[in-house]
């Protein structure tokens, strides 16, 4: 019923501390996708789809929050589920990366392991919709084991122009879903849903890397739309409040 992807990056802040940041995209055409597959926290991320088992991604998250790798998580979890073959599960944490497609779920579907994100797909048009999403992040993804610069909202620079990961990861939806995406055209009603955490603090979470679009017939343009919104009014508050900030920062530091 859906394509995701999970994804890790490791990028330095502005301070040159080494920082890690984790996202999930996924969209679907059934209503509400963001409250039942994407699951995510500043160690991880986690998708499961297909005959869905939100206990997998919520006890998965948990179990990597724990300390427990990735792949012993998620398969602990899957060897418990006697519905694992009709599952889709996979995910990435701060070191590995795990992918698994039971041979139940509905054709076509299928998944991509990059090592530092993944991909899965079902009940797709075909395997182009996995391949795009996975070329689409591939080019924008920052090079492995190379500094990766960023700002203080865990942008990265690609030339003149900062691309926060939630931007990154519209793009390769988008890209799956050019390609065809969900197979079942007679169901127009689709949602979407991304998620982005990361090890650095900031002094307001950005509003825009947690964003739902829950029924529409346009998931991914309306998923755009939200997070250009969203980030204006990330900019707006951060300029108003941006002397209130500073104060709170001088505070903690005097404190310490």
């Amino acid at each position: 019923m859906t394509f995701s992807i999970c994804v890790r990056e490791e990028y330095e802040d502005d301070d040159g501390t080494d920082q890690t940041r984790f996202g999930v995209a996924v969209t679907t055409r059934l209503a509400g996708v963001g409250t039942l597959c994407p699951f995510i926290s500043e160690n991880g991320a986690v998708a499961t789809q297909s005959l869905v088992n939100i206990e997998l991604g919520e006890k998965g998250i948990e179990y990597i929050d724990d300390g427990l790798a990735v792949e012993d998580a998620l398969q602990s979890l899957l060897n418990a589920d006697d519905g694992a073959a009709n599952r889709q599960l996979h995910g990435v944490d701060s070191e590995g990366s795990f992918v698994f497609s039971g041979e139940e779920c509905k054709p076509w579907y299928g998944h991509h392991d990059g090592g530092s994100f993944t991909v899965a797909g079902n009940l797709l048009t075909g395997e182009e919709v996995i391949e795009s999403v996975t070329e689409a992040y591939e080019k924008s993804a920052p090079p492995r084991g190379a500094d990766s610069r960023a700002d203080t909202e865990g942008n990265r620079e690609t030339g003149d122009r900062e691309e926060p990961l939630a931007e990154r990861l519209i793009d390769a939806l988008e890209a799956g879903h050019e390609e065809g995406g969900d197979k079942r055209e007679e169901l127009p009603v689709q949602s979407a849903a991304l998620m982005v955490e990361s090890t650095e603090e900031f002094a307001l979470d950005p509003a825009y890397n947690d964003l739902r679009i829950d029924a529409t017939e346009t998931p991914i343009e309306d998923l755009r739309e939200t997070y250009e919104t969203a980030v204006q009014g990330h900019e707006d508050a951060m300029e108003l409040y941006e002397d209130a900030y500073e104060e709170d920062e001088m505070n903690d530091v005097g404190e310490e």
